[in-house]
């Protein structure tokens, strides 16, 4: 759910207009102090401005092409993966009984390596296509073995 409202968030708000959090809840189908959580965090971030008034509402803080969407992840504390989740086991024990020799964390490492990388290289502008300019965007990220992602 956050990672789907991060960018339709961040693309509903007009280049030279704002929208409300009443505007933004019922775009995403979010109650408005779930819309208001995120939209709190994406001001703290530096991805959008509040700007108040009879007028007000969010608006972009900067152009859609110079927003990461990487950053926006990280920002919001969305990453799949933390190595320090680990530290945090929730079990019985204090430590994770695989704490020492975990081939389910690597695993999960390198997916979170996979996902910073294409994410790394996706800014707002390029969420804003259609699925098959989207596509094609994705088709040039190389996959295992030098292979596309899709074909």
């Amino acid at each position: 759910m956050l990672v789907r409202i991060v960018p339709t968030a961040l693309f509903l708000l007009p280049s030279n207009g704002s929208l409300t959090i009443p505007e933004m809840s019922q775009a995403e189908g979010v109650s408005p102090a779930y819309a208001a959580k995120i939209l709190r965090l994406l001001r703290k971030g530096g991805f959008v401005k509040a700007e108040r008034g009879k007028e007000g509402g969010y608006a972009l803080a900067r152009p859609a092409e110079s927003i990461v969407i990487a950053d926006v992840i990280t920002a919001l504390g969305g990453r799949l993966f933390e190595s320090k989740s680990c530290d945090d086991h929730s079990g019985q024990a204090p430590i994770c009984t695989r704490s020492v020799d975990c081939s389910v964390r690597s695993r999960w490492r390198a997916v979170q390596i996979a996902v910073d990388q294409v994410l790394a290289k996706a800014t707002l502008r390029d969420l804003l296509q259609n699925e098959e300019e989207m596509n094609s965007w994705v088709r040039t990220i190389p996959g295992p073995n030098g292979l596309r992602l899709l074909q």
